[in-house]
């Protein structure tokens, strides 16, 4: 005759004792991803904040190296150049720090 044998699991009374922590840990998730997003943030202003300084520098150092020929034409061309190169980098950095607000 054959033997069969039954496994006793033990099932909780209710689903509240097995979520019970649930709410404290995703309290926790929530909280060290707002952290996160802060981190975030202040790290791409000051990446954009830094990349509008390079590009200022570049634009200045044009200018000098323009000046520097002493030839009307030249000046020109480059400040136009650098006048665009400007308002690209302000539309640019405006829109970023629109985004990351």
């Amino acid at each position: 005759m054959a033997t069969t044998t039954t496994t006793s699991k033990k099932i909780p009374e209710s689903l509240g004792e097995f979520t019970e922590g649930f709410g404290d840990v995703a309290e926790r998730y929530r909280t060290l991803n707002e952290k996160l997003i802060e981190s975030g943030k202040k790290t791409s202003k000051a990446a954009v904040e830094g990349y509008q300084k390079s590009v200022a520098s570049y634009v200045d150092f044009r200018q000098q190296l323009a000046e520097a020929t002493q030839l009307d034409w030249v000046t020109t061309v480059v400040k136009a150049q650098n006048d665009f190169i400007t308002e690209v980098t302000a539309a640019y950095t405006s829109a970023v720090r629109d985004v990351l607000k």
